[in-house]
C-alpha cells in the first residue's frame, strides 16, 4: 500500500483481521485459530524480510538497521539505540503506537499475534543469520521492548534452528 505508514497499515488490516479473528475463535477456538493466524502472519513476515533485503541490496545487519526509520515513520515507534555495529544492533522500544493502536480498538490481546510475532520472521526472512532475541513487550505490559540483533555464522543458524529465532517468539513459548 503506497503511501501509507506501517502504523497505518496495521490500522487498517487490524480493523479487518481483528473480527475475522474473534469470530474465528468462537467458531473453532481461540487456541486453534491464534495458531492458524500466527503461522500466516510469520509467513508474510518472512516473505516481507526477504523483500526488504532485495530492496535494500543488501542482507548484512548493517543494511537491516537502516530500515528502522520505516519503522518508527509518523512516530510510530520511540527508539533508544544502546549498540549499533556490523553484528549487533540492540535498541529499546520506549514508546510503542502499535501497541497504543491494537488497546484503542480493543484488540490489545491479539496485538502481540497481530504485530510482535512479525519481528523474528522479518529478521530471518532478511537475513537468517540475523537473530533476534527480545525478552519482553509494551503489547505485553512491559515498560519497554528488547530489541537484540546479533549477526551468527550460517553454520550457527543451522546448528540452532529456525525456532532459536523466530518459530516462536518468547511472548508465545
Amino acid at each position: 500500500m503506497p503511501g501509507l505508514s506501517l502504523l497505518e497499515r496495521r490500522e487498517i488490516e487490524a480493523k479487518v483481521v481483528g473480527p475475522l479473528v474473534r469470530a474465528f475463535s468462537a467458531e473453532f477456538g481461540e487456541a486453534r485459530t491464534l495458531e492458524i493466524v500466527g503461522k500466516v502472519i510469520t509467513e508474510l513476515a518472512r516473505a516481507s524480510g526477504a523483500e526488504l533485503s532485495t530492496a535494500q541490496r543488501d542482507n548484512g545487519l548493517e543494511s537491516f538497521a537502516a530500515t528502522l526509520d520505516r519503522w518508527k515513520e509518523g512516530g510510530a515507534l520511540e527508539l533508544e539505540i544502546l549498540e549499533q555495529s556490523s553484528d549487533r544492533l540492540s535498541f529499546n522500544v520506549t514508546r510503542c503506537r502499535y501497541a497504543e493502536l491494537y488497546n484503542a480498538l480493543g484488540l490489545g490481546d491479539l496485538g502481540a499475534s497481530l504485530s510482535c510475532r512479525r519481528d523474528f520472521a522479518l529478521a530471518e526472512g532478511f537475513n537468517p543469520s540475523i537473530q533476534l532475541e527480545r525478552t519482553q513487550t509494551i503489547m505485553q505490559g512491559a515498560p519497554f521492548c528488547d530489541f537484540r540483533f546479533r549477526m551468527t555464522s550460517l553454520d550457527d543458524t543451522l546448528r540452532e534452528g529456525p525456532a532459536a529465532s523466530s518459530e516462536k517468539p518468547p511472548e508465545e513459548r
